[in-house]
């Protein structure tokens, strides 16, 4: 993993990361104890079970969070976009395995540091209790549409939650994107939702023939009809 320079204030998630909390001498504080790291796609940033060193935020791309299983395998468990938090502070073992699903870079802060600076900025642990609380229902999300919804159902809710967690900050607020470009490939799509790449396809397919999204190449997608890939998304 690279090193880099970045500056807290040309960071692209400040007003979404954890970070946002903070202002002044306290955001210099934070800066004193971080890193910004980059870490190529395949590269793993940490590892489930190992003694939880670090925890980051990310500041550009995807990680995958998976779990390992009994015969080997692994499951996919979440991702980290950007202005994602990823590793548990207060807590010694890491729950899952973080590698870089493409190219990314991160706030790498070491455990016991970061724990020390939150138990002395109250609004800090105030902004990570609300990731906490948003990552548990979204697990809950998770959960139901890897085990109750069929597959058009599955990819109809994966393009929806793609396009707002993607979404952009303006001036005027959040936008939620209706055309954006997958930040990795039909096959990892497949992994995450445990489909084949072949069903993927066919999906993806037949919300085109619908009217409901628009495809260009292999990873822009376009919706055409929000309300009605809501509707093909619900169980």
């Amino acid at each position: 993993m690279e090193t880099l320079s970045v500056a807290c204030e040309a960071c692209p998630v400040r007003n979404k990361a954890i970070c946002a909390a903070l202002s002044g001498p306290e955001l210099s504080g934070l800066r004193q104890i971080r890193r910004h790291q980059f870490i190529p796609a395949g590269q793993t940033l940490v590892w489930e079970g190992d003694d939880a060193f670090v925890v980051a935020s990310v500041t550009a791309g995807v990680l995958k969070l998976t779990k390992s299983l009994g015969d080997g395998k692994e499951q996919i468990v979440g991702l980290a976009f950007p202005a994602d938090f990823v590793g548990r502070p207060f807590h010694d073992k890491t729950m899952s395995t973080v590698t870089a699903l493409t190219d990314t870079e991160v706030c790498v802060f070491r455990r016991e540091d970061f724990d020390n600076f939150a138990r002395e900025h109250p609004e800090l642990e105030h902004k990570l209790l609300e990731r906490t609380l948003a990552e548990l229902e979204r697990a809950r999300e998770w959960m139901t549409r890897l085990g109750r919804k069929t597959a058009s159902e599955k990819v109809s809710s994966f393009v929806l939650d793609i396009s707002e967690r993607l979404s952009a900050e303006t001036c005027h607020g959040s936008t939620v994107l209706d055309r954006f470009e997958l930040p990795f490939g039909r096959q990892q799509v497949a992994d995450i939702l445990g489909l084949t790449i072949e069903t993927v396809s066919r999906q993806m397919t037949s919300l085109k023939r619908q009217g409901l999204i628009g495809l260009s190449g292999r990873r822009t997608i376009q919706i055409l009809n929000r309300e009605g890939l809501a509707k093909a998304a619900e169980s």
